[in-house]
């Protein structure tokens, strides 16, 4: 039978569902269809229900949710054999779970058995589902393996994940939910924190398999270019409710009509243009222009004094020894780096990962030593500083991490974390003028006095990269680096984020390096890009002409592996 005849047939039918914890409902009575064969996607921020509504499927919400559907069918054979999901005990799941409906979870190395072999976890689902021989299980996986395009098989077989790359980790995730030949596969983000060229690898991958075994595929992401990239039809979700469903078609000619769906799209980084500010939801909920969206001119360079200087530098690691321990080869995270900082401009540096962007970042900040090369900072030789000196020049350079939730102590509340830092720097004499001026700081990024006595974990992640910011201007810096700041941020936090970040630059003077693997964000931050592989910048130009002349083959692909690069045309 043809996809397009399976279409015709629902495999998942459901009305009225809703889940609600005690007296809050997550999902207040949505209904929706997957039809055989078909890939439906579930867009929208964090919290809006997505992952909770897949999770029902699977009967893994949590044991304080409360669930109820008119109907939650799922249609296990095409002759109208129907199971209502919703009235399944915990036993019965267990036959349905990774056999019927198989899962695909964002973060792979949470997901899988940190202290047990790749092939032994994948070769389990077949033992408890198939109950056939061990050698059929483990050549079933070598297939597995070698059909989601993992090198090796074998080898990757007796691999732990740690020694496994993202992208390689989130392969193996697929083929242990491809392992019993699922008719419904639920990919919860499964390319939201992975480079854009290992993200476009894996949605192929999932269209290829897809059609391959003539299943459907449920697929849950915040992005709507990577929702256009690969489904069928979309479902727009927000608090709790389905606002809105499109057609792919529908949603790359612009014919969405509600407006958080359009506020969606408007908060991506736009490609043909750089406004000084990034229209958010918010601004199309309430019907509020955003101001100051003209056009973001590039800073003069000419005008601008030289802030940091790199000459030559080099960070490598050993990567062998011999048996009496001497160092037989290394690795060039970095090889032979050199390229200016100007004051007041913002230096985009891209790259996949790997590529050696935050060993470059610890190296300007002197948490790795440098192997060879120089780095000043306004004329000073950093390798050569002090312990005095060494403070003040990290009072002048900052850093804002990739996630916010590990760099903030968990124990701590927000206030203490924040002056922690003045009070190692002799900032202020008294407590009262340091919390006067935390708050002051915290109210310029959004959040208030009150937050100060809260702990990291009652915030959410865009608040949290808020304090993590705050933190990284309480000591005026000069230059801030901002390493992978957004990745892991929803596409409509992102805007808030990333404006916020031009509002601070402009407010206090500040100088950006900017690092990130995604090429858009980078292109609409920065004044000027360089391109990083393998420990190498292969390319440096101005963002607008690196991003629509690129020279290198490099800059390129990265451009290229852009997901769903739809032309937006809405305004509030």
């Amino acid at each position: 039978m043809s996809l397009t005849l399976l279409q015709n047939k629902n495999l998942i039918s459901t009305e009225n569902l809703t889940i609600q914890f005690g007296e809050n409902i997550v999902v207040d009575k949505i209904g929706f269809s997957i039809k055989q064969g078909e890939i439906l996607g579930i867009v929208g921020e964090s919290g809006s229900g997505k992952s909770i509504t897949a999770l029902s499927l699977m009967g893994l919400c949590p044991s304080a949710a409360t669930i109820t559907a008119e109907k939650g069918i799922l249609y296990l054979d095409n002759d109208n054999n129907k199971i209502d999901l919703s009235k399944l005990n915990r036993k019965q799941f267990e036959k349905i779970r990774g056999n019927r409906i198989s899962m695909v979870f964002q973060e792979p190395m949470t997901s899988l058995n940190a202290v047990q072999k790749c092939g032994v976890q994948v070769a389990e689902i077949l033992h408890i589902h198939k109950k056939i021989k061990k050698k059929l299980i483990y050549n079933r996986v070598l297939e597995l393996f070698d059909e989601v395009l993992l090198s090796e098989p074998a080898k990757t077989y007796n691999k732990y994940p740690h020694q496994l790359s993202g992208g390689q980790r989130q392969r193996v995730m697929i083929a242990m939910a491809l392992a019993c030949n699922p008719q419904l596969l639920i990919a919860d983000e499964p390319t939201t924190a992975l480079d854009v060229t290992v993200q476009k690898t894996i949605l192929t991958l999932l269209k290829k398999l897809q059609i391959k075994y003539r299943m459907s595929i449920l697929f849950i992401t915040h992005d709507l270019g990577v929702v256009s990239e690969i489904c069928d039809r979309v479902l727009v979700m927000h608090r709790g409710k389905i606002v809105e469903e499109l057609t792919i078609a529908q949603l790359q000619t612009n014919k969405a009509k509600h407006p958080y769906t359009k506020g969606l799209l408007a908060c991506k980084p736009p490609e043909d243009s750089r406004p000084h500010r990034l229209q958010t939801i918010n601004d199309f909920m309430s019907k509020k222009e955003a101001a100051g969206t003209d056009e973001r001119l590039p800073i003069d360079m000419s005008e601008q004094t030289i802030i940091m200087d790199v000459t030559s530098l080099s960070k490598h690691f050993p990567q062998g020894k011999s048996f009496m321990g001497k160092v037989t080869a290394w690795y060039k995270a970095v090889d032979d780096v050199s390229f200016s900082i100007f004051s007041n401009e913002t230096l985009g540096l891209i790259g996949e990962s790997g590529c050696g962007k935050t060993t470059l970042s610890r190296t300007l900040l002197k948490l790795t030593e440098i192997t060879s090369g120089k780095v000043l900072f306004e004329g000073q030789n950093i390798n050569e500083l002090k312990k005095k000196k060494l403070i003040d020049f990290r009072k002048q350079v900052q850093i804002i991490f990739q996630d916010p939730y590990s760099s903030l102590n968990p124990d701590m509340t927000i206030g203490n974390a924040l002056i922690e830092p003045l009070k190692v720097h002799n900032i202020y004499s008294s407590r009262k003028e340091r919390q006067d001026y935390i708050v002051s700081l915290l109210e310029k990024t959004g959040l208030n006095g009150d937050d100060l006595r809260k702990y990291p974990h009652q915030f959410s992640g865009g608040q949290r990269q808020r304090i993590v910011i705050a933190r990284a201007l309480i000591l005026k810096p000069k230059l801030i680096i901002c390493d992978e700041v957004v990745s892991a941020l929803d596409v409509s936090v992102q805007a808030q984020v990333l404006n916020l970040l031009n509002d601070l630059k402009d407010e206090f003077g500040l100088t950006y390096l900017f690092v990130s693997h995604d090429l858009s964000v980078v292109r609409y931050m920065s004044d000027r890009m360089m391109v990083m592989r393998k420990g190498k910048i292969v390319e440096t130009g101005s963002s607008d002409e690196l991003f629509t002349n690129p020279k290198d083959q490099y800059t390129r692909t990265l451009i290229e592996s852009i997901p769903g690069r739809i032309k937006n045309t809405y305004s509030i």
